[in-house]
């Protein structure tokens, strides 16, 4: 496409030439011409999906608020539809929003949108390695042995049961000794998922305040609670060498890439062969029963196949739990409708249990509208057509960046009853019995759903139902007017706040 010039610049750019000589006429017109084809952006071939008009080298990334990303993403929808195109930088993108395109790509055409896009921010801070931004065989083996691997340590048995009911015993322990005032949640529930998480990868349940555990939290969350690794094309090294903010990720994900690496070599040092501990040794016997003759499984793989593993499954579930408290201390009929219903089918049962979920419909409810409010994950990795395809009328060519925005679909007013408002009857029927529109897409779907959604499911439910039996939380008289507006970046996280916490006495068992 030709750049367009206002008339007045036109004329300016006539007059010079009209001034030259025939043979510096030429010049300046080959080297007008040049300039054109060199920093012009292109659309591929068969590639209509409309959009806004790129800028060369670019592309739509100075027309974003990277800020509220949202918001922009929002009204190009409205402008163009539920599926348009943007370029970040030179590399053309096509955005998905609401339930029927994400559907239509991300379940029923799973395999041709199952790929990942390579030259982005993302793809440099993993090295092209892991699991999350891998595809082809190597991501096809790596996911189908952490889905083995996990299942076989517990995921959605009664053992993983036992693990996070141990760390939410600290959660209880910690809260009770602040009764009757107003804590810090924020660090709280981080260290919990996390160590939840260590028992399965490391066999290790660290102590809260430990400093390896401390620094890896902090790290993480610098590196996922900002916009910039969503956008930025690491193609261009004007960018990649700027003072920008994502520099820091790089920083952050060289020392928890060696802090891993340091916990293979442990292992390495005190493994039995044929008898795993954790993730791990698992992933160490693998490697010795493939050998070397072209296996994908490596160290170094499995250095980047970790931190794939903790950024699933800590960071969002956390955030998750803090945005679950802020909603409930102020909307107390909410709370009190859950914890009635915990009483109710719990009785003297001495600890809750993931299987009770199918008996507590309303606390389901309650849980996944604070997922589905917390929109934690607005917009899932970025995914890229393995093939050329169509969809919902538009050609769009292999190697295609696609850009699901999971967040249109959780408050697309065609899909809820309370798109825009905090309700837990968007996922209760006329009965009062628990239902999951198809709308809810918070791990994203298909091929690509997030691995740690079952441990996230199962945290979410015993941290929630153990807490809410024990304690009654309640918005501070002292912190003003509560903000729902979350802070932006991979993953959202609500801004900082205190927790009012009580105990609940005999007097509140019936409420």
């Amino acid at each position: 496409m030709m750049p367009v010039f206002k008339t007045t610049h036109w004329h300016m750019v006539q007059r010079t030439v009209e001034q030259k000589s025939p043979g510096s006429v030429i010049l300046l017109w080959i080297s007008f011409s040049l300039l054109i084809l060199l920093f012009r952006t292109r659309r591929p071939r068969n590639f209509p999906p409309p959009g806004p008009r790129p800028i060369p080298i670019f592309g739509n990334l100075l027309q974003l608020n990277l800020v509220n990303l949202l918001k922009d993403l929002r009204k190009l929808s409205e402008r163009y539809g539920k599926v348009y195109s943007i370029y970040l930088g030179r590399k053309p993108a096509v955005v998905l929003n609401g339930l029927q395109a994400m559907r239509e790509a991300l379940v029923t055409q799973s395999v041709e949108f199952a790929g990942r896009p390579k030259g982005l921010m993302i793809n440099h801070l993993m090295q092209n390695k892991g699991v999350g931004m891998t595809d082809g065989p190597i991501w096809k083996e790596h996911r189908r042995f952490a889905l083995t691997t996990l299942r076989n340590f517990g995921m959605g048995k009664q053992s993983m049961e036992e693990r996070i009911l141990g760390e939410i015993s600290y959660i209880a322990s910690h809260l009770e000794k602040n009764a009757g005032k107003a804590t810090d949640p924020q660090n709280l529930f981080h260290k919990a998922t996390f160590k939840i998480i260590c028992t399965v990868l490391f066999g290790t349940r660290f102590k809260h305040e430990d400093e390896f555990l401390q620094l890896n939290i902090r790290h993480i969350r610098e590196i996922i609670n900002g916009p910039w690794a969503m956008v930025s094309d690491c193609r261009f090294m004007i960018l990649r060498n700027l003072p920008l903010p994502f520099q820091k990720a790089f920083e952050n994900i060289s020392m928890i890439r060696k802090s891993r690496a340091d916990q293979v070599s442990q292992h390495k040092e005190s493994r039995v062969t044929g008898e795993p501990r954790d993730l791990i040794d698992c992933y160490l016997d693998e490697m010795e029963t493939r050998g070397d003759d072209g296996s994908s499984f490596s160290e170094n793989q499995l250095v980047f196949y970790l931190l794939d593993l903790f950024f699933a499954g800590t960071d969002t579930t956390s955030n998750t739990l803090l945005t679950a408290f802020l909603y409930l201390m102020t909307h107390p009929d909410v709370q009190e409708r859950c914890q009635k219903e915990i009483n109710e089918v719990l009785g003297e049962k001495e600890q809750v249990s993931f299987q009770d979920r199918h008996r507590m419909p309303y606390t389901q409810a309650m849980i996944h509208e604070i997922q589905r409010v917390a929109d934690t994950v607005p917009l899932a990795p970025f995914h890229a057509t393995t093939k050329d395809t169509r969809l919902m009328g538009y050609n769009i060519p292999k190697g295609t960046i696609i850009i699901p925005n999971l967040s249109s679909g959780l408050s697309e007013e065609s899909q809820w009853k309370f798109p825009h408002e905090f309700n837990p009857s968007n996922f209760l029927n006329d009965e009062g019995e628990f239902v999951k529109p198809e709308a809810f897409m918070p791990f994203s779907a298909g091929f690509r759903v997030c691995l740690g959604e079952g441990l996230a499911r199962m945290e979410l439910f015993l941290i929630l139902v153990t807490l809410l039996r024990r304690f009654k939380f309640i918005w501070p008289e002292e912190a003003g007017v509560p903000d729902y507006t979350p802070v932006f970046g991979l993953i959202h996280s609500p801004k900082p706040y205190k927790l009012g916490v009580r105990l609940r006495g005999s007097g509140d068992l019936g409420a």
